[in-house]
C-alpha cells in the first residue's frame, strides 16, 4: 500500500466543508495505515468550486467530476453532491477501482441503490472499498449504546422510538433549494434526516425493520427561489417568484423490526424550536439506553436488574479514554462536537482500506435504508396501509 491515500472530494457545499475538515483533521489524532490527503474538489460551478477548495485548503478544483476519477493520481471517491448524482458517479468510480465514500441516503431509489451494492461488490474483489456516510454511528455514546446492546445489557429488545426534528424549514417564506425537488434529493425529511433514525435503529437493534405503516406531509406547496444561500436554507428577495415543493415536509410511522419489536419513527423539517433534535431510545426486558444529540456526550442507561429503590435512570459521559473513539482527542471531561462524528468516519474508513477493520455500513447496509423509504413512501401513498419491506432483489445485496 502506498503511503498517501490520494482524495477527489465531489460537492463544495454543507456536506463537502464537513468531510474537507474531516479529510485534514483525520491524520492529525489517530494512528492510520496510510496518510489521507485531499488532493481535489469537483463541483458544478467552477468559480464557486475555486473559491470553496481555497477556503476549505484544497489545493485543486474542477466543475467536471469525471476529470478526477479519470486520474491515476486518484485513489478515493468522497460524494457529497445531491442525491440524483450518486448512483452515477460511484458507478463510474468503482469502475475505475477506486475506493467510494458516498454520503447518505444512497441514492433516489431502490433501483440505483442496488446497481450500486452490485458494483461494489464486484469492486471489492480487486481490492476497492465502499462505504455509506451515516455518521451519526460515529457518535461515542451512540457507539457505546451499540456496545451495551450486543453485550445483552438491556435484553430483548422490545421498543424502538426514534425522533429526528428540525425547523429550518418552519418559515413558510424559507427559500425553495435543491433539498426541496423529489428530482434531486429523492424525497424530502424522509430521506435527508429520517433515513439518519432508520439506520440508527436497525444498527443499534442489529435487526431490520421489516413492515411500516406511515404518512408523509408537504406543509407549504411553494416557495420563493433563493437569492442568497446562508447554511441550508438562505434568504429570497421579496419579489421573488415562487416553485413548488415537490417532497415532503415531514414523515411519521410504525415500524416491526424482524424480531416483533415495535418501532415509533418522526422526521420533520418544521418542528418550530428544534434546530437539529436527534433522538433514539431502545428498552428492552433487561434494561433501556436513550440518547439525544443535543447533549451528544452523554447516553443514558437504565439496569433493571439494579436494586429496588436504587434504579433509575443514569447518565453515562461518554469522553473517558476507555470510550469508542474518545481516546484520541481530549483528556477526560472534554466533550466532542458534529464535526467530530465525520473524522471518525475517515478513521474508519481508512483503517477499512488499510485491511485493519471491516467497513461499515456498506453499501449493502445503506440500501436496506433505502428499501425501507421506500416502504414508507409507499404506505404514504396507499392511505396508511401496511407495506412490507422488500427483500434485496439482486444478489450480493443482503436482505
Amino acid at each position: 500500500m502506498p503511503a498517501t491515500l490520494r482524495v477527489a472530494l465531489i460537492g463544495p457545499g454543507f456536506m463537502g466543508r464537513m468531510h474537507a475538515h474531516a479529510w485534514r483533521t483525520a491524520p492529525r489524532f489517530f494512528d492510520l495505515p496510510v496518510t489521507p490527503e485531499l488532493v481535489v474538489l469537483a463541483g458544478r460551478d467552477a468559480e464557486r468550486t475555486a473559491a470553496a477548495a481555497a477556503s476549505y485548503g484544497v489545493p485543486e478544483s474542477t466543475d467536471d467530476w469525471r476529470t478526477v476519477i479519470d486520474r491515476s493520481d486518484i485513489d478515493v471517491i468522497d460524494i457529497c453532491s445531491p442525491g440524483d448524482t450518486h448512483a452515477e458517479i460511484a458507478l463510474t468510480a468503482l469502475a475505475a477501482g477506486k475506493h467510494v465514500l458516498c454520503e447518505k441516503p444512497l441514492a433516489n431509489s431502490v433501483a440505483d441503490a442496488e446497481r450500486m451494492v452490485a458494483a461494489a461488490e464486484q469492486a471489492s474483489s480487486a481490492g476497492a472499498v465502499s462505504m455509506c456516510g451515516f455518521s451519526y454511528r460515529r457518535t461515542p455514546a451512540l457507539a457505546l449504546a451499540r456496545r451495551l446492546v450486543e453485550d445483552g445489557r438491556i435484553g430483548r429488545i422490545r421498543h424502538v422510538r426514534a425522533q429526528y426534528l428540525q425547523d429550518w424549514l418552519s418559515d413558510p417564506e424559507a427559500p425553495f433549494t435543491w433539498r426541496l425537488d423529489r428530482e434531486r434529493a429523492g424525497s424530502g425529511t424522509l430521506g435527508d434526516i429520517g433515513a439518519h433514525s432508520i439506520d440508527t435503529a436497525q444498527w443499534l437493534t442489529g435487526e431490520d425493520i421489516v413492515r411500516v405503516s406511515a404518512a408523509l406531509r408537504t406543509f407549504v406547496p411553494t416557495r420563493p427561489v433563493r437569492g442568497e444561500s446562508v447554511g441550508l436554507g438562505g434568504r429570497a428577495r421579496e419579489d421573488a417568484p415562487h416553485e413548488r415543493v415537490t417532497v415532503d415536509d415531514a414523515a411519521a410511522f410504525t415500524a416491526s423490526f424482524a424480531s416483533g419489536a415495535l418501532g415509533v419513527f418522526e422526521a420533520t423539517r418544521m418542528a418550530t424550536g428544534h434546530r437539529n433534535s436527534n433522538r433514539i431510545e431502545i428498552n428492552g426486558d433487561r434494561g433501556s439506553i436513550a440518547f439525544d444529540f443535543r447533549e451528544m456526550n452523554e447516553l443514558e442507561f437504565y439496569d433493571a436488574a439494579d436494586p429496588a429503590g436504587e434504579q433509575g435512570f443514569r447518565r453515562i459521559q461518554v469522553n473517558e479514554p476507555e470510550q469508542p473513539y474518545a481516546g484520541a482527542w481530549w483528556p477526560a471531561g472534554h466533550g466532542l462536537g458534529y464535526e467530530h462524528l465525520f473524522t471518525h468516519q475517515v478513521v474508519d474508513f481508512v483503517r477499512a482500506i488499510g485491511g485493519g477493520e471491516t467497513v461499515a455500513p456498506t453499501f449493502a447496509d445503506a440500501a436496506r435504508v433505502q428499501r425501507v423509504l421506500a416502504a414508507v413512501e409507499e404506505s404514504a401513498a396507499n392511505d396508511s396501509a401496511a407495506v412490507d419491506v422488500a427483500p434485496a432483489s439482486i444478489e450480493g445485496a443482503p436482505a
